[in-house]
């Protein structure tokens, strides 16, 4: 892919000043409160593509980068014991680098084109890619062997979920349909058929409803109970180009939607809300391009904060509650595609267009 531009972006006046996403950020003022990554960051290298999609597994022992190579990187992040690991207050703040790094031991190779979204099942023993090559892969993480290929699509798939409560993945593809999967069978158990390219997808925590949103700009709610469902249940509109990502609060109350309009929103989707209007907050700061790639959009595990993809090649994070943008991390030297919280440690990773991730410690 052709690498971006170096794109700069003024600080307007008034705007809290945040650090870069290096291990030498220094404040720009003694009198603002500094936001910034513990030193050191690190930056990790394997890829031989852009990188489009990242995630933790749940315990948080393992990062998974999916590339435009074809690949998926497992990367054991260190740091925290499994012991840690299901402590659900654990919060890793060593500043050792050696305790703390991140290492690259397995690749998973099978895909015929690039990798464009994956994530994890709850047990974290599964990883579930969906590729440019119309497939959707279920991998065996710690033998790091494919054990489901599941068949059907016949476009791009571009994006995938797991549901959190019962086995079940759902799917999102150019062929105009989000597929949901049963993962121990081999055919979908249901097609949910739109008009248009489906980019995203995203369940509900229990796994009755799932989202979808795509080229239209509208994001759609379907019952999974209802196997032949022929018409959402719900839509959901207020932006105004394609929707490149959905995901779902930890709380199950609110979903984030990142759109090429440059604007991420939440929408409540509480059963109970009154009125057509489910959008509740707007994220401003981020950037799309011209090369209109699936920019992800993600939570942290409180719900506190949210952050996004973004073309300006730095990484935005943005306060829940009030909107405000807490951290404004320089340091890719491409678009960033993806960026993710860890699930128990106050730390970040992010990758980005121009084969590197970033990993970083944010300060409280």
């Amino acid at each position: 892919m052709m690498q971006e531009p170096p794109a700069k972006r003024i600080r307007q006046e008034g705007e809290q000043a945040l650090a870069l996403y290096d291990a030498g950020g220094v404040s720009n003022d003694a009198t603002d409160e500094m936001l910034q990554p513990s030193i050191p960051t690190q930056r990790l290298y394997g890829h031989k593509g852009s990188i489009y999609a990242l995630e933790y597994a749940p315990d948080g022992q393992t990062l998974a980068s999916g590339s435009f190579d074809k690949t998926v990187l497992l990367w054991s992040t260190g740091g925290a014991s499994n012991e840690d690991a299901n402590d659900p207050y654990y919060n890793y703040q060593s500043n050792d680098s050696a305790n703390n790094s991140y290492k690259n031991y397995n690749q998973l190779a099978g895909h015929k084109n690039a990798v464009l979204d994956l994530t994890w099942s709850n047990d974290s023993q599964n990883i579930v890619t969906a590729s440019a090559d119309k497939m959707v892969f279920v991998w065996d993480a710690i033998l790091g062997t494919r054990v489901k290929k599941l068949k059907g699509h016949g476009g791009v798939v571009n994006a995938v979920d797991c549901c959190k409560s019962i086995n079940c993945i759902g799917s999102a593809s150019d062929d105009c349909t989000v597929k949901i999967w049963d993962a121990r069978q081999k055919k979908a158990v249901a097609t949910l058929t739109h008009d248009y390219q489906v980019t995203s997808v995203a369940f509900s925590l229990d796994g009755s409803n799932v989202y979808s949103a795509g080229i239209d700009n509208d994001i759609f709610a379907w019952d999974v109970r209802q196997v032949d469902a022929e018409m959402p249940i719900m839509s959901m509109k207020g932006h105004k180009d394609t929707v490149t990502c959905l995901k779902m609060s930890p709380n199950g109350n609110y979903l984030l939607s990142n759109s090429m309009d440059g604007a991420i929103k939440m929408w409540d989707v509480r059963p109970f809300v009154e009125g057509d209007n489910r959008e509740s907050k707007v994220f401003v700061g981020s950037k799309h391009s011209a090369e209109r790639g699936l920019l992800k959009c993600a939570w942290s595990a409180h719900g506190d904060m949210v952050t996004g993809g973004s073309s300006d090649q730095v990484v935005h994070i943005w306060d829940e509650l009030t909107t405000e943008e807490l951290y404004y991390l320089p340091g890719h030297d491409g678009c960033v595609n993806s960026v993710v919280f860890h699930p128990k440690e106050h730390v970040i990773a992010s990758g980005s267009s121009d084969k590197t991730i970033y990993v970083g410690e944010l300060s409280n």
